[in-house]
C-alpha cells in the first residue's frame, strides 16, 4: 500500500486519473491485512475505483458538482465482493460528466491525460482508471460500459479490461435513481480493468454471480466446455478505413493466436453496421426523454452531443418495439456465428486516440465517435463479453484489439486474450511521457 500511495505521490499531480486519495483508511486496512490470516484470493491487494461505482465513506459524484456530496448508503455489489475476497480500496477515478463520453473531463475534477501522451484521450468513460493502471499507481481497477466505457481507456492507455457478458457482474447503487432505464438495464455492465490478462480473470471470478440487488444478475456457470480452437479475425469495419496501425495490431493479434496453437480465418460476423445502429437507437431512446433533466447537471457541449445523437437516431422513427425485436434477432445470428468461430478478434478503436475535445466538435465529433465505436458497440448491445488487450505502440501511441465470444463465454474471450497477450506481452506500466 506504502509503494502505491508513493506512487500516487509522484505521478497523479501530472495525470489527475485519482480524484480522491483513501490513504488513512488504506493504510488502516493493510496493517490489519498484515495481521490477520488471508481472507481471499485478494487479500491486501489495493484496487480502484471510478466515481460512479458506489463506495462507502466516499462521494459518487458521477463527475459532476452537484452530486460532489452524493455519499452511498451501501457499497456497490462489485466493491463489496472485491472487500470480502480481502482487497483494500485506494482511491476514486476520474470520468466524464455523469459518464456519457469516450474521454475523461468534467467541471468537478478536471481533465485526464494519457500518460503515453499529454495531448490525446485517455478515452473514456473509465479513463482514470486506464491511466491510473497504465502509470502504475494501482494494480485493479473498476469501471463499467455502456458503449465501450472499461475497453475504450484500456485501448487508449494501452491496458487491458473486460466487458463481461450481460448479467454476470451484478450493478446496483444506493443512491437515487436506484432503478436504471431500459437500455441501461440492458446494455450497461460493471468490468475489472488491469495490466494482465491473469489479473482480468481473477477480478472475473470474483465479481461475478447474483446479487439480489440487480434483478437481471445471474449465478451462470463460470467456465464452459472445451471448444475447438478457431477464431474469426475482422479485419473490415463496414463504414470506415482502418489505419495501417490497427491492420498491423490485428495482424499480430492473428499470428500470435496461431503461435498458440488456434486456427485463424478472415471473417466477418453477420449486420455488423446495423448491430452498430440498433445500439444508437438503444440509447438514443434512454437518452432522449432525460436531455431536459441532464441540462441541469451537465455543461453545454457534452450535452450537445447527446442531443445530436438522439437527432440522427430518433428512435421514435423506427419504434421501441422494433428495436428490440431486432436486437433479439441479431443476437440469434451472432449465436449462430460463434458456434462455428468461438471467439472472434477485431479492433478495439477503428482509428487513434483523438486530440482533446475533438468528439465534442459538433457533427464533426460525433461522426468521430460514432465511427470509432463501431466494433465497441456489438458488446453492449448484445450483451457478449469482450476483452480488450494491448499489441504495442505505433508513433508513441498504444495499439490494442477486442477478442469476443458467445454471451457466457467470458472465459474463452480471456483465454483468446490470454493466447494474445503471451506472444505480445505487456506495454505497462510506463512513466507519464511529459
Amino acid at each position: 500500500m506504502e509503494s502505491h500511495l508513493g506512487r500516487i505521490e509522484a505521478v497523479n499531480g501530472r495525470l489527475n486519473a485519482i480524484t480522491v486519495v483513501l490513504a488513512d483508511s488504506a493504510m488502516v486496512a493493510a496493517a490489519e491485512a498484515d495481521r490477520r490470516e488471508p481472507t481471499g484470493p485478494l487479500h491486501g491487494v489495493p484496487f480502484t475505483i471510478k466515481e460512479n461505482i458506489d463506495c462507502l465513506d466516499s462521494a459518487t459524484t458521477r463527475g459532476v458538482p452537484a452530486l460532489a456530496d452524493s455519499m452511498p448508503s451501501l457499497d456497490a455489489p462489485v466493491v463489496a465482493r472485491m472487500k470480502a475476497a480481502g482487497a483494500i480500496p485506494l482511491g476514486r477515478t476520474n470520468l466524464p460528466e455523469l459518464g456519457m463520453r469516450i474521454t475523461t473531463d468534467n467541471p468537478l475534477h478536471g481533465r485526464t491525460l494519457n500518460p503515453w501522451n499529454a495531448d490525446r484521450t485517455p478515452g473514456g468513460s473509465s479513463g482514470g482508471e486506464a491511466s491510473a493502471l497504465a502509470s502504475g499507481m494501482s494494480p485493479l481497477g473498476l469501471g463499467n460500459d455502456i458503449g465501450g466505457s472499461v475497453r475504450n481507456p484500456a485501448f487508449c492507455c494501452g491496458v487491458a479490461s473486460l466487458k463481461p457478458s450481460a448479467g454476470r457482474i451484478p450493478h446496483a447503487s444506493s443512491i437515487p435513481p436506484e432503478d436504471s432505464r431500459l437500455a441501461a438495464q440492458l446494455l450497461l455492465t460493471e468490468g475489472p480493468i488491469a495490466r494482465h490478462v491473469k489479473d482480468l480473470r481473477l477480478a472475473y471470478e470474483t465479481l461475478s454471480g447474483r446479487d439480489s440487488r440487480d434483478p437481471q444478475s445471474t449465478d451462470a456457470p463460470l467456465y464452459g466446455p472445451d471448444v475447438k480452437k478457431r477464431a474469426a479475425i475482422v479485419t473490415d469495419i463496414p463504414g470506415v478505413e482502418l489505419p495501417e496501425s490497427t491492420r498491423d495490431a490485428l495482424l499480430q493479434a492473428a499470428t500470435a493466436l496461431e503461435e498458440m496453437g488456434w486456427e485463424t480465418v478472415e471473417i466477418q460476423p453477420p449486420e455488423l453496421a446495423h448491430v452498430h445502429e440498433v445500439w444508437m437507437h438503444h440509447l438514443s431512446a434512454d437518452f432522449k426523454p432525460l436531455l431536459g433533466d441532464m441540462s441541469a447537471v451537465m455543461t453545454d457541449a457534452p450535452l450537445e452531443f447527446l442531443r445530436l445523437l438522439c437527432e440522427r437516431n430518433d428512435p421514435a422513427a423506427v419504434g421501441l418495439a422494433n428495436i428490440h425485436a431486432e436486437r433479439n434477432r441479431l443476437s440469434r445470428l451472432w449465436s449462430e456465428f460463434f458456434t462455428a468461430n468461438p471467439i472472434m478478434v477485431g479492433p478495439t478503436w477503428t482509428g487513434p486516440q483523438f486530440e482533446h475535445d475533438a468528439d465534442i466538435n459538433g457533427v464533426v465529433g460525433l461522426e468521430l465517435a460514432i465511427d470509432l465505436l463501431r466494433f465497441i458497440s456489438p458488446a453492449n448491445v448484445l450483451g457478449l463479453p469482450s476483452a480488450a488487450i494491448p499489441i504495442g505502440v505505433t508513433d508513441g501511441l498504444p495499439t490494442g484489439v477486442q477478442v469476443y465470444a458467445d454471451r457466457w463465454r467470458d472465459d474463452l474471450a480471456l483465454s483468446g486474450a490470454e493466447a494474445i497477450e503471451a506472444v505480445v506481452g505487456q506495454i505497462c506500466p510506463i512513466d507519464p511521457r511529459f
